[in-house]
């Protein structure tokens, strides 16, 4: 389907009421480009610059599930001992997985 056949279905289903003029919108940006059609979790993916005992991998992974960074530890010290492939995972993450864009916290000043 076109673009263009797209914008008048879209259009269409607005006019009879099945869409919000919200959803309308949302639709379209996401037919025309203008916005990624899946904002999937690897697309939100990034390591953690403060959360980190080596590359960021687990802060990172922690960061955007459910889970905590130290369960995402566990998780990949028993698949390295266990399987074998944490280890792999882990470094292939560190590699292609992009930095978080929000600078580590400032530390506090020194008194003394």
């Amino acid at each position: 389907m076109s673009v263009s056949e797209e914008l008048e279905r879209l259009q269409a289903l607005r006019d009879r009421g099945a869409i919000t003029e919200a959803e309308f919108a949302q639709a379209k940006a996401r037919a025309l480009g203008s916005t990624p059609a899946h904002g999937g979790f690897l697309h939100r993916l990034s390591l953690s610059t403060s959360d980190r005992v080596i590359g960021g991998v687990c802060g990172g992974l922690g960061a955007h599930t459910g889970l905590p960074s130290w369960a995402w530890r566990v998780i990949f010290c028993i698949s390295v001992l266990y399987f074998g492939i944490g280890l792999l995972f882990y470094v292939l993450l560190w590699i292609f997985v992009p930095a978080d864009s929000a600078p580590p916290p400032a530390a506090p000043p020194a008194s003394g």
